[in-house]
């Protein structure tokens, strides 16, 4: 009868293997932690559009911040992390795009404007010293 040589290696093995895998199940397990910091600045994104009056100026960009905002933090509460930052993120950009839009239109409305009385100042200039225009 002939017998068969078997290293001493192959529990040692399946014991590696297994430990591996259990402490991989465990990391992909295990819910990253909520995005705090990234929806607080979206939130302080938010509000300072609002202070800008970018609901008047920019209504559809900060619909979207609001509505990314939402998003995220459904995601938080469906420990969906990743997703919660990046929807955190998108409405930090978006509540910024709404201010940087607000600010636009308010410097065209003051750049008119002084434009306008510009234009009223020559005007007058010209109608007091009798210069024909």
């Amino acid at each position: 009868m002939a017998t068969y040589f078997r290293p001493h290696r192959t529990p040692l093995l399946c014991t590696a293997a297994g430990l591996t895998g259990a402490l991989l199940l465990c990391a992909c397990a295990s819910t990253p932690p909520a995005p705090i910091a990234n929806l607080h600045e979206a939130r302080h994104a938010i509000a300072v559009a609002e202070q800008a009056e970018a609901g008047r100026y920019a209504p559809h960009e900060l619909s979207a911040a609001r509505a990314n905002l939402a998003g995220a933090d459904a995601a938080v509460r469906a420990e969906r992390m990743v997703t919660a930052q990046r929807l955190a993120n998108k409405s930090t950009a978006d509540a910024e795009l709404a201010t940087a839009r607000t600010a636009d239109v308010m410097a065209k409305s003051v750049n008119r404007e002084m434009k306008q009385s510009t234009a009223t100042l020559i005007d007058e200039m010209h109608r007091s010293s009798g210069d024909p225009q």
